[in-house]
């Protein structure tokens, strides 16, 4: 929902009705993830997507259902071999919606998470519709039972979104909870050409992009327009100050022992998702030694990407760029990193079969 926020609190500024359609739950091959929202207003202006075009026209009309009824909506859209006309996503997977009407009883609840700039989660019950949003202290919107909250808090600490069917002092209930959090970091060290593109693609990919340099001369604003923050620090140094998680990138491009060396020994050690360096095989095989020499252990050696990329026999800044976001998302992902037509199995691993989300009494629910 994150990715269309501008437009509905343009939406909640004017006052304008609208119905949100959510995907609450993916099978097999889906085009979009858990959490992809498509908004449509009272005016029949749409924003967002859910399906790249497969069943969007299907969603428009029960956004517009919503709008006048005001009641919530569960669909689950598959592939129908036996009609060739019904609406289905023709990539074989199945996606489940929850669309809903906002309205001012729960619109405090999307505001927060639109508007809040720390971790927040969206809670909604996939019954009622009611809405509430917590962060790490507060709550705003309707009120849920202390089961559900304490589940949300759980799940946002780890950033998890998804279905939760739960035990409450009411009866069971099943809850939407969509965690928000800050963009992922990706920090690049070294101030050269190959940095400016690789921020470029970092920020493509939704990183918040750190270029870090200890020469001030090639650190600028200037050369990386595409970056959100241009530091001038030694690489070291800064990383083992700045704030880091299991998500962060760091792409270490100086190929200069000096800087590569006391950095790598800093950022092997840390918790982070990837950590790759640029370089020969000459320079890597170079590296490797010098940082066994200060005791840095195999199985932290084990953890570096180098070279860095991917073998996409790329020439140019922009190619190498390619080749390392490449790597980078087969490592956050499990990916082969081998052509999709030379493998088997599914395209999309990090999926949850439609099969296992529960769906309350009440609420309507086919399969087209």
């Amino acid at each position: 929902m994150r990715d269309i926020a501008a437009q509905l609190l343009e939406w909640h500024v004017a006052q304008q009705d609208y119905a949100i359609a959510t995907i609450i739950g993916i099978g097999g091959s889906a085009p979009r993830p858990v959490g992809a929202a498509l908004a449509v207003n009272s005016g029949g202006t749409v924003v967002g997507s859910i399906s790249g075009g497969c069943v969007e026209g299907a969603v428009y009309e029960l956004c517009r259902e919503s709008l006048h009824t005001g009641e919530p909506i569960r669909e689950t859209f598959g592939y129908s071999d036996s009609d060739a006309f019904a609406v289905g996503l023709t990539c074989g997977g199945t996606i489940e919606v929850f669309v809903q009407q906002v309205t001012p009883v729960n619109c405090a609840a999307f505001e927060a998470i639109l508007r809040s700039e720390e971790p927040v989660a969206l809670v909604r019950d996939l019954k009622s519709g009611a809405a509430m949003a917590l962060g790490s202290w507060w709550t705003v919107g309707e009120s849920f039972d202390n089961t559900v909250v304490a589940e949300a808090r759980a799940m946002l600490d780890v950033g998890a979104t998804g279905v939760r069917t739960l035990g409450c002092d009411t009866g069971e209930t099943t809850v939407f909870v969509e965690s928000a959090v800050p963009p992922p970091r990706m920090i690049v060290f070294g101030a050269i050409d190959f940095a400016a593109a690789v921020a470029r693609i970092g920020k493509f990919l939704g990183y918040h992009v750190t270029v870090c340099d200890a020469r001030p001369v090639f650190a600028t604003r200037a050369r990386f327009p595409d970056a959100d923050e241009v530091v001038v620090a030694w690489p070291h140094t800064y990383l083992a100050r700045t704030p880091v998680d299991a998500r962060t990138v760091l792409c270490v491009l100086t190929h200069d022992a000096k800087f590569d060396v006391p950095l790598l020994e800093v950022a092997l050690r840390m918790p982070v998702a990837f950590v790759g360096a640029m370089g020969s095989r000459r320079t890597h095989d170079d590296r490797l030694a010098r940082l066994r020499a200060i005791g840095v252990m195999e199985a932290e050696l084990a953890r570096l990407r180098s070279p860095i990329g991917l073998d996409l026999g790329g020439r140019t800044p922009e190619e190498t760029a390619v080749s390392i976001a490449a790597e980078i998302v087969a490592v956050r992902r499990s990916g082969s990193g081998v052509p999709l037509g030379a493998s088997g199995g599914p395209i999309h691993r990090d999926t949850v079969p439609i099969s296992d989300l529960s769906i309350p009494d009440g609420l309507k629910v086919s399969t087209k």
